[in-house]
């Protein structure tokens, strides 16, 4: 049971967590080396800005990845929480700083929430940020059973679900579906600097939606980069691959023109796989493991196009809606197909905002 915590760093997922640990009634103190920003945290609801006068059940620190064990340590010998967590992108250089310098290792479990934003800071925290995702834990073998339910209770009041990993194994599953996709967002945003005007005034969605997480905070993403290195470095490798081969099919076709069909059907592999890989993260119909949410619809005009825009707002494309006519009730039903870890989220939003949403179960 976690009735008292501490956030140490208010920025988007410290806030955040502030919020969401608020919001289920628990007292939660915001700590921050800027104060104005602790005292933002504090104003949207996070918490209670300042240092508690006695020990916490849990404290969350949310600083970058290098801080991480130095904050644990001071943390730590002022005693301020029962235990530990952090929030951190990296584990298993952590975790060996960890190792070194923390006064008392089993009161501390790793975590990484799977949450964030191209936005920073604590204006851009939410309590639903954590809302039906993963949350990774890695304790370690002197981590305490006390400790690891304070954790877990924690996981669950931000509404999260706990996914335990052995850290270098988190490691490169976030090179792969974080990091990597961040830098390819960034050396394509970067491309676009000194584009010509009328370049970038024909820019649509499409190019919106390759860059948006460029946008992230600068320091931060280069202290993530820095200690995630290797594994990044070895996605990156493989994607180089992929780029040269795709350059040289374009460059083939550019000599010998368009027919040339060993670069077409290289260039038509790469696409394929693309589209196979691009499947496996949005889950459609046809894939298992998914949940199926119902939703009737009135027969009135604009009511599809209103669903579509909620279904956006919950995390839903259009490529997992599906419409179907009833000829027994004469009536149109759309189905929304979403994982089943983001499936409670998604339901809660669609009802909040006024649908009737039914659950099939996960398809076999």
């Amino acid at each position: 049971m976690i009735r008292t915590a501490a956030v140490v760093g208010t920025g988007l997922i410290g806030t955040s967590v502030g919020l969401a640990l608020s919001r289920r009634g628990v007292r939660v103190h915001v700590m921050d080396a800027d104060e104005s920003a602790a005292r933002v945290a504090a104003a949207r609801g996070a918490g209670i800005c300042g240092r508690p006068q006695e020990p916490v059940d849990l404290a969350v620190l949310a600083v970058p990845p290098a801080r991480i064990a130095q904050v644990l340590a001071e943390q730590q010998h002022q005693g301020l929480a029962q235990a530990y967590t952090d929030v951190a992108s990296v584990k298993s250089a952590t975790a060996q700083a960890v190792a070194r310098s923390a006064p008392h290792r089993p009161s501390y479990v790793g975590g990484h929430p799977m949450a964030g934003s191209q936005c920073s800071g604590p204006l851009a925290a939410s309590a639903d940020l954590f809302e039906g995702r993963a949350w990774v834990l890695t304790p370690g073998t002197e981590t305490s059973r006390a400790a690891l339910n304070r954790v877990l209770a924690t996981v669950s009041l931000c509404g999260a679900v706990p996914v335990v990993m052995e850290p270098r194994a988190h490691d490169r599953a976030v090179a792969l579906v974080s990091h990597a996709p961040h830098l390819v967002a960034v050396l394509m945003a970067a491309r676009l600097t000194g584009a010509p005007r009328e370049s970038l005034a024909l820019a649509g969605q499409g190019l919106r939606d390759v860059i948006r997480i460029a946008g992230g905070d600068r320091a931060l993403w280069t202290d993530i980069v820095a200690s995630n290195a290797p594994a990044i470095a070895e996605v990156l490798g493989e994607l180089a691959k992929d780029l040269e081969a795709l350059a040289r099919a374009l460059q083939e076709l550019e000599v010998h023109g368009p027919g040339t069909d060993d670069a077409r059907e290289a260039i038509g592999a790469l696409l394929s796989q693309g589209r196979t890989g691009w499947e496996s993260v949005h889950e459609p119909e046809n894939t298992s493991g998914q949940v199926t949410l119902s939703i009737p619809l009135a027969d009135r005009l604009g009511e599809v196009d209103r669903l579509v825009s909620a279904a956006r707002e919950s995390g839903i494309g259009t490529d997992s809606i599906r419409l179907r006519w009833s000829q027994t009730s004469s009536r149109l039903s759309a189905r929304l197909a979403t994982a089943p870890l983001a499936a409670p989220h998604v339901r809660r939003r669609l009802t909040d905002s006024g649908w009737q949403v039914s659950v099939e179960p996960a398809t076999p």
